[in-house]
């Protein structure tokens, strides 16, 4: 049996349980489907919560049809299995267990996608005792005894910054020298 040898090339060899499908019917199998979207929605929100920003850069790469994801997105909003606020308030706290600051919170979360009033929100849904966590922090890192000297100082007090804290979260907590200040 011959065969077309440019078929091969395309896909439709004699072989192919497909071929008999006209050029036509494959746009229509090849169609997005709503529910396609909703189930890989579905899926990545329970791993974990996902902001709506993430769930549509990823659904982005999987599905072309903006819109319709948008659409899709809305109707987990609309049936509150997709929140950006449980998000926040989730995120909020894992950070503030792990010893992050609230500058460093803050700016992970605008990356993410949440609004500043959502992320204002979350910060104060929980009372934070942000010095309390600054201290468990250098004490952890640094431990109990002071800074030896101006240079570590300036470390730890780099340090501090990098994990969000500010000045008034930390600096109690060295013991500074009318000598070296």
């Amino acid at each position: 049996m011959k065969t077309d040898p440019g078929a091969e090339s395309i896909g439709r060899s004699g072989n192919d349980p497909h071929s008999d499908i006209a050029p036509g019917e494959w746009e229509q199998l090849e169609a997005i489907n709503p529910s396609d979207i909703r189930l890989a929605a579905m899926d990545l929100l329970a791993r974990r919560e996902h902001t709506r920003v993430e769930l549509k850069r990823k659904l982005l790469k999987r599905f072309d049809d903006a819109e319709l994801i948008d659409e899709q997105l809305a109707r987990l909003v609309d049936e509150n299995l997709q929140s950006d606020a449980r998000y926040a308030e989730s995120f909020v706290r894992q950070r503030f267990d792990r010893g992050h600051g609230p500058l460093r919170i803050r700016q992970e979360m605008r990356q993410r996608g949440i609004q500043d009033d959502e992320i204002e929100s979350a910060m104060l849904a929980d009372e934070f005792d942000w010095h309390e966590s600054a201290q468990r922090v250098l004490e952890r890192k640094f431990g109990p005894a002071p800074p030896a000297d101006i240079k570590e100082k300036a470390r730890r007090v780099r340090f501090m910054q990098y994990r969000g804290f500010s000045a008034e979260h930390y600096q109690q907590w060295f013991c500074w020298d009318d000598k070296e200040s």
